[in-house]
């Protein structure tokens, strides 16, 4: 199963009254896809997944399926700290066509590398979807091993990991302890390059919502033997990369679309807007990086009229 090179962890629009704005769910992601994205992961981290109901969360996953429209891959965040609630969650995002899960490992409970491996086989053995794990020890307090990645790499379902630990010795070890077909994502923008150069396939990214083109011609650089290229690339994109984590994920990518003229609502508390010194930066580099250009918000505008 590829999933692609530029895989967006999409955003979740709100109306001001903190309701899912369906409808701007739908324009961005038909934008994002006519605009550098392989792929949307929906409801994820960025997503806002924490404070989602489930069946906001299946409503969301019909909405962008039908406004991809069959033009990207569509993967699902359907992971739990309870295995049961994932098998379920996962199970009914098959039901709904869509194109793969992706599996946070468990937070909170803090299993063992052998509760770990046994929650992700039954959600592999409970249906035929393709399975992208998502290691991310800063958010569950627990790392996938690479020895549990590679076991875990044997079930047929499981094709991807979104590796986002930020230690490039455990991409090394899970790309030498994997098959080549195995595909390695990064998990941060920032390490796309990196991890590239590790065998890595390609990014789950938050800056893709701003620059999807741009972090196609990076990968595509790199895979063409251009490394130069792709690292001028890679500095280019680097202020916006830092910007976009200035305060917790989603917190900015949010006040950056919003700045841009998307209608994407605040965050769901405990979040909070982007405060104000970090908005400020966050204003300073997109307009450094050329974002926030009078070209770049009627483009965005006439996207949203039609």
């Amino acid at each position: 199963m590829n999933f692609g090179r530029v895989l967006t962890a999409m955003v979740t629009p709100f109306t001001p009254e903190g309701e899912l704005n369906y409808e701007e769910a739908a324009r961005l992601a038909d934008y994002l896809v006519t605009h550098g994205s392989d792929g949307l992961v929906v409801c994820g981290t960025t997503g806002e997944s924490p404070t989602l109901t489930w069946q906001e969360e299946y409503e969301l996953f019909r909405v962008v399926r039908d406004a991809v429209a069959g033009r990207a891959k569509v993967i699902a965040g359907t992971g739990s700290n309870s295995t049961r609630e994932a098998i379920e969650a996962t199970k009914k995002a098959a039901q709904l066509g869509l194109d793969g899960s992706l599996q946070v490992v468990p937070y909170y409970n803090k299993p063992t590398q052998a509760g770990l491996y046994q929650h992700f086989k039954a959600i592999a053995q409970a249906s035929d979807l393709p399975i992208m794990l998502y290691n991310i020890p800063g958010r569950t307090g627990v790392s996938l091993q690479p020895e549990t990645v590679a076991k875990l790499a044997e079930l047929e379902t499981i094709v991807a990991i979104k590796e986002a630990s930020g230690t490039m010795d455990v991409v090394s070890e899970i790309r030498r302890l994997t098959p080549p077909h195995f595909g390695i994502y990064s998990g941060d923008d920032s390490l796309t390059l990196p991890i590239l150069s590790l065998g890595g396939s390609g990014v789950v990214s938050v800056a893709s919502h701003l620059v999807g083109p741009q972090l196609q011609e990076l990968i595509q650089s790199y895979s063409s033997g251009q490394h130069g290229q792709a690292l001028t690339y890679h500095l280019r994109l680097f202020p916006l990369f830092k910007a976009l984590f200035i305060e917790t994920n989603p917190v900015p990518i949010k006040a950056a679309l919003e700045m841009q003229g998307w209608r994407v609502g605040q965050v769901r508390p405990p979040l909070v807007p982007l405060q104000g010194s970090s908005l400020q930066v966050l204003r300073q580099v997109l307009q450094e990086v050329g974002l926030l250009a009078e070209a770049q918000g009627s483009e965005r505008r006439t996207a949203k009229a039609s």
